[in-house]
């Protein structure tokens, strides 16, 4: 592949369209709702539209400041998984991405910390964990994407906080620990199917993820326990009282394993057709997280239906067709 004579200029708007490109736009959504069913579970009663602004669009963006700095790392893999990434053409460095990114991680964990100076621990915590995601990623078959899926847990403790303004002492709520677990679960699965469509790409770099180790029907089947666990979480917090939540978890569920179903009977399991499977993983994750923001808050329901929309399009109009 012919690289670029020179990377773009950090002040430019072609280095800030690259940038974007490596937040991965459509999956914003996916820390949004994490930190926004938090918010929802909070014990506080009414929240302040200014506080929802300021906790809500950190916690959004977070997800594409950790992708872009995580890609720096993962420049040997991308080249053969992710070719139209601007890291990969060398449109841009990786100390620039590298250094811009980090910087939008620590101006959005000071926004969080504002609202609650306790959540500096899990903002310390989570771009300490995106920083060595790849070193777990690439040496360590079962860390992978529970590594990953311990970072996106925090996002509802960090959203919980900031709209609560507790101490530590506000983290007992047993609502919260069922949404910590919902999102654990649920993310974990989105990174493990993920790794499906970067078998080739992992083998030759290295990378001894799960489904180089152990193949595509038994990542299929780890895949199954995890959608359990996501259905049993979600359960617990909405119950079957509430009928406009209880549907959303419903489709969601019905995504999830449609998703697994359609991994497993799949006659050719080769990379091309991991992406039902894995786009399912992100729809069950993103409609599960709504469910419980809509059974804690049901005066989102308009909020909730237009943060789906637009997820589905931008979703659409993503560069690679074939990435998630």
């Amino acid at each position: 592949m012919k690289q670029a004579t020179s990377y773009y200029p950090v002040y430019s708007f072609r280095f800030f369209r690259a940038l974007f490109i490596h937040m991965r736009p459509y999956l914003l959504f996916v820390s949004g709702v994490a930190g926004l069913s938090g918010m929802a579970v909070a014990e506080r009663v009414n929240i302040p539209a200014g506080i929802f602004i300021m906790a809500f669009i950190p916690l959004f963006l977070g997800y594409g400041f950790g992708q872009a700095l995580t890609d720096c790392f993962q420049i040997d893999t991308d080249s053969i998984s992710s070719p139209y990434r601007p890291l990969v053409k060398g449109e841009v460095s990786p100390r620039a991405v590298g250094i811009v990114s980090s910087l939008g991680l620590v101006i959005i964990s000071v926004l969080i910390i504002y609202l609650n100076p306790y959540n500096a621990t899990w903002c310390i915590m989570s771009i300490i964990g995106l920083i060595t995601y790849t070193y777990f990623k690439k040496n360590f078959w079962f860390a992978g994407p529970f590594y990953n899926g311990w970072i996106v847990m925090l996002l509802p403790v960090i959203g919980f906080m900031a709209v609560s303004g507790g101490g530590f002492s506000m983290l007992k709520n047993a609502d919260l620990w069922n949404l910590c677990g919902l999102s654990l679960f649920s993310y974990t699965n989105f990174v493990l199917i993920g790794y499906l469509k970067d078998i080739t790409a992992d083998k030759e770099t290295g990378y001894k993820t799960f489904p180089v180790v152990f193949g595509w029907n038994k990542t299929l089947y780890a895949g199954d326990i995890f959608v359990i666990l996501g259905v049993f979480f979600c359960y617990r917090l909405i119950g079957h009282n509430d009928p406009a939540a209880f549907v959303l978890f419903l489709i969601a569920s019905v995504a999830a394993i449609s998703g697994q179903a359609a991994g497993h009977f799949t006659q050719n399991k080769v990379e091309s057709n991991a992406y039902y499977p894995v786009i399912s993983t992100v729809r069950a994750f993103i409609l599960w997280h709504l469910s419980v923001a809509l059974h804690f808050r049901p005066q989102w329901l308009v909020f909730i239906i237009i943060f789906y929309l637009a997820f589905e399009a931008v979703l659409y109009l993503r560069p690679s067709k074939e990435q998630i």
